[in-house]
């Protein structure tokens, strides 16, 4: 694995392929309080590149074509809040989604344990290491420790993505993932302007 660091927004040299892997590291869980500080990215090829943001300084050129690109599918895990934290500090709408949260709800019906974790145990069996989840990352530098955690929540999708495919396959489920994915979008809007903590589809 290789990690590679870029401060405020990605080389244009950086090619991914059509689909990325992404993930956000941030200062806490409220979009409108809590600053951006790392987005990380793969293309499932084992390394992984991180871009850090100094405070107020989002001005990312190639990172955002490529949020917007309609011909790259955004992979996340958890896609409702990486999308409403970048539409709202990086002022993108990154389309088109896959979540892998998502497809886990909807094909992995036998358990309650969706996290990133759990699915990389189950699916992978591999033992992904949550210690650096809560550290500080509006720090200046990143610690070794704190580039390693960000890059495993991103090396580990594409595959996290195929074992899950299979299973809404064989399930019957794939047109249910489809159709949450393409919500996804206005699912980040209405948290930013303000049904958050309301289910507009309840009585």
């Amino acid at each position: 694995m290789t990690v590679y660091l870029h401060k405020g927004d990605l080389p244009a040299d950086v090619k991914f392929g059509k689909i990325v892997a992404i993930d956000s590291e941030t200062m806490g869980l409220l979009p409108v309080r809590d600053r951006l500080c790392v987005v990380q990215l793969s293309a499932g090829d084992g390394d992984a590149h991180l871009v850090q943001f100094e405070k107020d300084a989002y001005h990312a050129p190639v990172l955002s074509a490529l949020m917007e690109d309609p011909n790259v599918l955004k992979l996340f895990h958890y896609a409702r809040f990486d999308v409403a934290m970048m539409r709202y500090h990086l002022n993108v709408l990154a389309t088109p989604i896959y979540c892998t949260k998502i497809a886990s709800r909807l094909a992995r019906t036998y358990t309650d344990r969706h996290g990133l974790k759990d699915l990389c145990r189950e699916l992978l069996k591999v033992d992904l290491s949550k210690t650096q989840q809560s550290s500080d990352w509006g720090a200046e530098t990143l610690t070794e420790e704190q580039k390693t955690y960000a890059a495993s929540d991103v090396l580990y999708l594409h595959q996290i993505k195929d074992a899950l495919d299979g299973m809404l396959v064989r399930e019957g489920r794939q047109h249910l993932a489809a159709a949450a994915f393409a919500f996804l979008p206005i699912r980040s809007e209405l948290d930013l302007s303000g049904w958050a903590e309301m289910d507009i589809f309840a009585h």
